[in-house]
């Protein structure tokens, strides 16, 4: 295997890299405080930030990981999520020991993503999947690709909060319809943590066996780092490497802020322009008693979620500079109409599924929630049908 030498970024894109970093750490101390909504407010950023950094250097992308299978039967990207929902698995299930001593109780850990189960869940999950294919990436790595010069992902952003718009106006007949009736299924109380634990560890490891079956011998030249920061900003980590960290940050939030998303704060911003322009109905029923990415009307600029996707974009795009992976392009008007309609089903997916791939899948299968597994199904499926209809655009 041939090896190669690692370029070093340019002197400005250091010292782009170096401010955007220490105003992250400023930013976080000036928001801490003695109180606990000000240490919140201080964790979320400093959380968004480290899960930006992970994102970006193990390209830890929903939908490219699952394309890369499809397409290319390389099953690394998949193993890596995987490992993020085993190491989360155990993470959660020792935490909620903690918080709920008795599963079988009736009560549900607070604030864990665990959703309805219908058949509305199943559709929403298919149209986010299809929003992920035609636009090119799940909403979290359009978020870390913004800070890679990918500007063509405010399409993307500006399309989910349409989708959050009309997401809102179904809400009533399709929850009265069916999610009002569905049950809300968590594994842990039917048999309790332990069983939870191994059947979900179980299933993850059947899977990961499958996929070892295809892994393939890698083509690409081994590159020779001489110091820390080529080593951390050099080639790609593997996806299992971001895997495992992500499984330990997902655990961290959960225990000191909450559960790991990045759609509230879209939502809540479509739901407040929304409400403004009195565009919303009245009451949306039912909407606020749901754990998940939750979306309500802001009263304050500054959030937990708000301020954790700034701390992703931000620490992304440091990370890009350092990388070398800064890299601005002009997209094609094409390619924008595609980021928008896939934004627009993106918001319309995750508002109706109560999350998107990071709220409702990871955290939620984390969780032991068996809504977070009939996400991950019905998503494949859109996946799936998405790129059928991207090879027509």
């Amino acid at each position: 295997m041939a090896t190669t030498a690692l370029q070093a970024p340019g002197r400005w894109a250091s010292a782009l890299a170096a401010v955007l970093s220490l105003g992250l750490v400023f930013a976080a101390w000036q928001l801490g405080g003695a109180d606990s909504d000000s240490q919140a407010l201080s964790l979320s950023l400093l959380g968004g930030a480290l899960f930006g950094l992970l994102l970006q250097r193990s390209r830890f992308c929903f939908f490219c990981v699952t394309r890369d299978f499809i397409e290319q039967r390389k099953p690394d990207g998949l193993l890596g999520i995987l490992a993020a929902l085993a190491v989360g698995t155990l993470g959660y299930h020792l935490v909620f020991g903690a918080f709920v001593p008795d599963p079988s109780s009736g009560r549900l850990p607070p604030d864990a993503h665990v959703g309805p189960l219908s058949w509305v869940l199943g559709l929403s999950a298919t149209v986010f999947g299809i929003g992920m294919a035609l636009s090119g990436s799940c909403i979290s790595a359009h978020l870390y690709r913004l800070g890679e010069g990918a500007f063509a992902s405010l399409f993307v952003l500006f399309g989910a909060l349409m989708g959050f718009f009309l997401g809102f106006l179904c809400w009533n007949p399709l929850y009265l319809l069916s999610t009002q009736q569905a049950p809300v299924v968590w594994l842990p109380a039917w048999q309790g943590y332990g069983v939870s634990f191994l059947l979900q560890i179980a299933l993850l490891g059947g899977l990961a066996c499958w996929l070892l079956l295809h892994v393939q011998a890698s083509t690409e030249p081994r590159v020779v780092a001489r110091n820390l920061r080529q080593l951390l900003f050099g080639q790609r980590w593997p996806t299992w490497v971001g895997g495992v960290l992500i499984g330990f940050l997902a655990t961290l939030s959960y225990l000191r802020v909450g559960p790991l998303g990045v759609t509230a704060e879209l939502g809540s911003v479509a739901r407040t322009a929304a409400d403004g322009l009195g565009w919303l109905p009245e009451r949306l029923e039912g909407l606020d008693s749901f754990s998940g990415c939750a979306t309500a009307v802001k009263e304050a600029l500054l959030s937990n979620n708000g301020l954790f996707i700034l701390g992703l974009v931000v620490a992304s795009w440091a990370s890009a500079l350092l990388a070398g992976d800064f890299q601005p392009k002009r997209p094609r008007v094409s390619e924008l109409l595609r980021n928008l309609l896939g934004g627009i089903l993106l918001g319309w997916g995750s508002m109706l599924a109560l999350g998107c791939t990071v709220g409702t899948l990871l955290s939620g299968i984390m969780a032991g929630a068996l809504s977070g597994w009939v996400f991950a199904v019905f998503c494949l499926v859109g996946v799936w049908l998405g790129l059928r209809i991207r090879r027509y655009w």
